[in-house]
């Protein structure tokens, strides 16, 4: 998989939806999101540099200022419409995981580059197909948005948020049974 962008939910009214892809398939992963996780999340896919950190960059300086790297994000459980995730950390002498909104979770993870795994299970139950058309996405349902390039938005824009951002951050499948759910 692969973080494919951003868009404006279609279900939940004022949410977002990070689109997650199969690399070599038609199967995506939707994950509706909040407004600022969304604004999160699109900065970073974007690079640009807030003028002052916001909270996901202040987690990742605060963690890098204690040597505390984040090695993976896991989407490990879907369940009645919400992905749970969990995050491993590594201090150099041990390892520890803590449980974080997969929104939250996937806006560290590209912040620092770590790698990001679903569990084929979820993309099973909860992907959907798009078919391709001469190289070109077709949607089966309404018509998306036109893309706007945050890099020339004012903030006053970014509180409005563009609606579909492409990014080229992998992720990966974890095979069943090889993730325990409990840590």
């Amino acid at each position: 998989l692969k973080v494919l962008g951003l868009t404006y939910s279609q279900v939940q009214k004022g949410a977002y939806a990070l689109v997650l892809a199969e690399e070599n398939g038609p199967r995506r992963i939707p994950v509706v999101i909040g407004v600022s996780e969304a604004q999160s999340i699109a900065i970073s896919l974007e690079g640009i540099v807030p003028p002052r950190p916001i909270t996901h960059d202040l987690f990742v300086s605060f963690s890098h200022g204690f040597g505390i790297r984040l090695k993976e994000v896991c989407i490990y459980k879907f369940e009645n419409g919400v992905f749970s995730s969990e995050m491993l950390f590594d201090d150099g002498t041990r390892e520890i995981r803590i449980d974080a909104r997969t929104s939250d979770a996937i806006a560290i993870a590209l912040r620092t580059r770590s790698d990001i795994y679903v569990m084929q299970n979820i993309i099973d139950e909860a992907g959907f197909v798009y078919e391709e058309n001469e190289g070109k996405e077709v949607v089966e349902t309404e018509e998306l948005p036109e893309e706007k390039s945050l890099s020339n938005c004012s903030r006053k824009e970014l509180k409005d948020f563009p609606p579909r951002k492409k990014c080229g951050k992998r992720a990966y499948f974890r095979p069943e049974g090889e993730y325990n759910e409990s840590g």
